[in-house]
């Protein structure tokens, strides 16, 4: 069993806590129940979704999120990359691939992608196919504001929350059930949500979100496409 967390980023650049669940992360039918209750509860105007690529979530987000853009996490992808190729090599993959991302412009991580694709793809045939089928998901993050890609290019915002809740939860180490799961986390996530919300510095500036505005409704992304009901 997983405990999965969802936070988010307001309008207006706040980040905030959206809700917790606790069941099977591979399973399509829990990850769309967790993500219908949170638009039943009130989430709207959802611009970006950011995940890893978890078969179940991967349908969920289909279902739930369809026509929003959809950021494949780039460490996860790169990891996925690194299974592909001798230990002796993965140094040198995981450098090119990470000078992708150093590029300044959309137009030159781009560029930047299609020429390292070509050159990995030489050496290592398997992952030209990879990167050819994440592309458009592991470079979203480009349609936005360069001031927000480092916190959206990844899942590791989330590595702190993750972090404070196997803290303490590992204290307990076996729970009786879902609900004492639930009250634990919730209560971790409840002062992490408050801490945020009395902060004095927005995740994301005032500045930089006003340029999402601006620019969203003519770049294009990678959106979530519906599946086969």
């Amino acid at each position: 069993m997983a405990v999965i967390v969802a936070t988010g980023v307001t309008a207006t650049g706040e980040r905030e806590i959206l809700g917790l669940d606790v069941g099977d992360s591979e399973d399509e039918v829990f990850w769309r129940s967790f993500l219908l209750s949170l638009k039943q509860r009130g989430l709207a105007g959802v611009r970006l979704v950011i995940s890893d690529q978890h078969s179940g979530l991967v349908k969920a987000l289909k279902r739930a999120f369809q026509g929003v853009a959809h950021q494949r996490c780039r460490v996860h992808f790169a990891r996925n990359l690194l299974a592909h190729v001798p230990k002796g090599q993965a140094e040198l993959v995981a450098t090119a691939f990470r000078m992708i991302f150093a590029q300044p412009t959309a137009e030159d991580v781009h560029a930047a992608w299609d020429k390292t694709r070509d050159e990995l793809a030489a050496r290592f045939p398997k992952l030209g196919p990879l990167m050819d089928d994440a592309k458009a998901e592991v470079l979203a993050f480009t349609a936005f504001p360069r001031e927000h890609w480092r916190k959206i290019w990844s899942t590791n915002p989330l590595e702190r929350v993750n972090k404070e809740i196997k803290r303490r939860s590992r204290v307990v180490g076996i729970f009786p059930n879902a609900a004492a799961v639930i009250r634990l986390v919730g209560a971790v996530l409840i002062d992490m949500h408050d801490e945020w919300i009395a902060g004095d510095r927005r995740y994301l500036s005032e500045g930089s979100m006003a340029k999402l505005y601006d620019t969203s409704d003519t770049d294009s992304v990678a959106a979530i496409e519906s599946s086969d009901l």
